[in-house]
């Protein structure tokens, strides 16, 4: 069972956090939303602070920290700018942990040190233009030539893709074997052959980037694989487990902004001759928000918890993030609705928050993927 008390620890890292995003993510969020800024000196900022590579080991350059420190760590740092949650969620779960867990004592001495500290920045190189959700159809393909293997292919939708310096991609190694056909490979952006293609410009999360890369006879050292040929879906179904306790988190970051926005409108808004918080109408609204959001804390904490415990938590994950990234949408509509027709511009953050709040119903896996992981733990037994 979960321990619902954190430790003394665990509140000074949440403290630290939302100071961070209230000092130095707060002022400038909208303006980097709506020109698409990213937000280059602030992740410099996260990665002194500990915030980059929160559960990597200190003696890999990390902070050392457990899963439900990162988790109330990313809620305060999504509630304020969810742009700079996701670049720090794949930084963490996705790459770090990808490279603490399964690298080489090689790799993480090279590469592992400098993305937990900040001072590199990761990306996760799965989704292709016809590989998202089936991501066992990689067409990306990595043939071997010696001492190197040769990457040709395109990965699409790559978060942090335009401006991170390690790429952990996914390629067929075999076609003919299907899922244990695929391997993974540490690859760095300034190998000839890496090409940012194309930078998308998208609904929510606009000021962080997300790129298509394509790769054209890219030669990567075969020191740089990780694991055993065929490891690579594998490795990135395991991953993505993390993965998905940080993009709940994001969720539930921005779900409590958009309740605290909406009762703090509640409460200076008049209609009627009343406050809006004295409308039975408003006030389920809130309850609902407020219920939902607790709900979603504890699936998110639980899934961090039975990760710090070394448990299997695919499922509780998946659950986390089905559930909260739907609270997440729910929350944003309902703060707009209370909004009314100020709810619609931009001079009011909860547009911003709604826009934000969709992507965590798609990347890192679909709500329906999570439904169809949840029932194969569940049919499984497990």
């Amino acid at each position: 069972m979960i321990d619902f008390q954190f430790t003394e620890e665990q509140l000074m890292i949440r403290e630290a956090a939302r100071d961070f995003a209230e000092n130095e993510l707060a002022k400038d969020a909208a303006k980097r939303d709506e020109n698409e800024i990213f937000p280059y000196e602030q992740v410099k900022k996260m990665g002194e602070l500990g915030f980059m590579g929160m559960m990597v080991p200190q003696e890999f350059g990390g902070a050392g920290l457990d899963t439900v420190s990162y988790v109330l760590a990313l809620k305060e740092i999504s509630k304020v700018d969810a742009a700079a949650g996701v670049i720090m969620s794949v930084n963490n779960s996705l790459v770090c942990w990808g490279l603490e867990k399964f690298g080489t004592l090689d790799q993480k001495q090279k590469y592992l040190n400098s993305l937990a500290a900040g001072k590199t920045l990761g990306a996760f190189c799965l989704s292709e233009p016809e590989a998202g959700s089936d991501a066992v159809n990689q067409r990306t393909t990595a043939i071997r030539d010696g001492n190197y293997y040769v990457l040709n292919g395109t990965k699409n939708f790559i978060t942090n893709g335009a401006n991170a310096d390690v790429l952990l991609v996914m390629a067929t190694t075999d076609r003919t074997k299907g899922a244990k056909g695929v391997s993974a490979f540490i690859v760095e952006k300034k190998t000839p052959g890496v090409i940012i293609s194309k930078k998308e410009h998208k609904l929510g999360i606009r000021s962080s980037d997300t790129a298509q890369i394509t790769f054209e006879d890219c030669r990567v050292p075969a020191e740089n694989r990780i694991g055993d040929e065929g490891f690579g879906f594998k490795f990135a179904m395991m991953t993505l487990d993390g993965g998905r306790i940080g993009i709940a988190a994001q969720a539930l970051g921005i779900a409590e902004a958009s309740l605290e926005a909406s009762l703090k409108y509640a409460k200076e808004r008049k209609a009627f001759d009343q406050f809006l918080f004295e409308f039975q109408a408003i006030q389920f609204k809130l309850a609902d928000m407020y219920t939902n959001i607790e709900a979603a804390s504890l699936l998110t904490l639980d899934a961090a918890f039975k990760k710090d415990k070394g448990e299997k938590f695919t499922r509780e994950a998946a659950m986390a993030k089905l559930f909260a990234s739907k609270v997440a949408v729910d929350a944003a509509l309902d703060a707009i609705q209370i909004h009314g027709g100020y709810g619609y511009l931009k001079d009011f953050p909860v547009e911003r928050y709604l826009r934000d709040a969709k992507i965590t119903e798609i990347y890192e896996g679909t709500s329906e993927i999570q439904r169809l992981v949840i029932a194969r733990e569940l049919l499984r037994g497990k």
